[in-house]
């Protein structure tokens, strides 16, 4: 058992398994698997995705009471987003704990930030079934704290900065095109064109549509008239 993650968990699991599986890539997974070979973590990426959207809404209307629903989404969709998540991930090592082929270790599947948002989720996920809500939930409110703090402001994120920019100008809305998806099915990336009335196409790849999307309205962003 991976002892020191559990030192950064603060959590000592009665159920290693839950843990093993939160750790396994479904590139580990053989397509038949040996009955003692743990499954890979998609069902508890999923759990702990639900599972950290409630703990820091939880956290927000707690921290700013005053605070519109409005700018409160703004904060929460950057809180959990995955490069936040992938933050929290390498904070506690998470990367060298992980399961993978040989193939997704050698192409940098460790560095992966989408990759290693899936597997925090997970181990959120495995927290609760193992603990129950309050051992993940003290988890999250510990390393997510730190990043609420930096901003006092509630976030503006690209998209939105960019559909301002154009409404204001008269240029309409932004429209934004998948041109591309590679990669397998449980890791892949997207390029995504962001077309805006007086700017040439920009595009950007992510490992989410959002993701793609935010990135190449940060990039029209920059070649704004100014």
């Amino acid at each position: 058992m991976p002892a020191g993650l559990e030192r950064h968990l603060e959590h000592v699991f009665a159920d290693p398994r839950l843990l093993e599986q939160a750790l396994t890539h479904p590139s580990a997974v053989a397509q038949t698997r040996s009955p003692g070979q743990p499954a890979a973590y998609e069902r508890l990426e999923f759990l702990g995705d639900r599972v950290l959207g409630l703990v820091v809404a939880d956290m927000l209307l707690k921290a700013f009471p005053s605070e519109a629903e409005g700018a409160l989404a703004r904060r929460h969709a950057a809180l959990v987003r995955r490069e936040s998540v992938a933050r929290v991930a390498e904070d506690i090592g998470l990367a060298q704990y992980l399961r993978l082929s040989k193939g997704e270790a050698d192409s940098g599947g460790r560095t992966n930030p989408g990759l290693l948002a899936d597997a925090g989720e997970a181990v959120i996920g495995a927290m609760f079934l193992d603990g129950g809500f309050e051992v993940a939930a003290r988890f999250v409110r510990a390393r997510w704290q730190p990043l609420m703090a930096e901003s006092a402001r509630p976030p503006k994120d690209a998209k939105t900065t960019l559909q301002e920019w154009a409404q204001g100008s008269n240029r309409g809305l932004p429209v934004y095109r998948v041109v591309a998806t590679e990669g397998p099915p449980h890791d892949p990336t997207f390029t995504v064109a962001v077309l805006v009335d007086g700017l040439p196409p920009v595009t950007a790849h992510g490992t989410s549509k959002r993701a793609a999307e935010q990135a190449a309205a940060a990039g029209a962003l920059e070649i704004i008239p100014k």
